[in-house]
């Protein structure tokens, strides 16, 4: 089993920054991939960012690439999501998200995953 816990989030203006992180406990030597997923109101929960847990691989959402960053602390097992020119678009429940596999790097969860209870962002002026 592995534990998530979030922090970060919260009010941002339009063209704001918000960061995010992230960290696993447990039995953490089952991750290779770690990451965020959102889910807005009335829509579906989509991949937002996710790292390989060793490694280059990166995935990001075609509506946050050149605006988020999503970053990994090996030793700290911590992920972290910089989230800079925040859009109203991006207001979403965020959810850190771990998997035994490497699903998340093409956008996917799977069942075997593990989740955060998920933190608000809102982007309002």
């Amino acid at each position: 089993q592995v534990e998530l816990a979030e922090s970060g989030g919260g009010l941002a203006q339009p063209g704001g920054s918000l960061r995010l992180s992230c960290a696993a406990s447990g039995y953490i030597f089952s991750i290779n991939s770690m990451g965020w997923f959102r889910q807005a109101p009335g829509k579906e929960r989509e991949a937002v960012a996710s790292t390989a847990w060793s490694g280059d691989g990166r995935y990001y959402a075609d509506s946050v690439k050149g605006r988020f960053t999503i970053s990994r602390d090996n030793r700290q097992n911590t992920v972290s999501l910089q989230m800079n020119n925040l859009k109203p678009e991006d207001t979403a429940v965020y959810f850190c998200h771990a998997s035994p596999t490497l699903r998340s790097l093409t956008g996917r969860a799977g069942p075997d995953d593990f989740w955060g209870q998920g933190t608000q962002v809102i982007v309002s002026s």
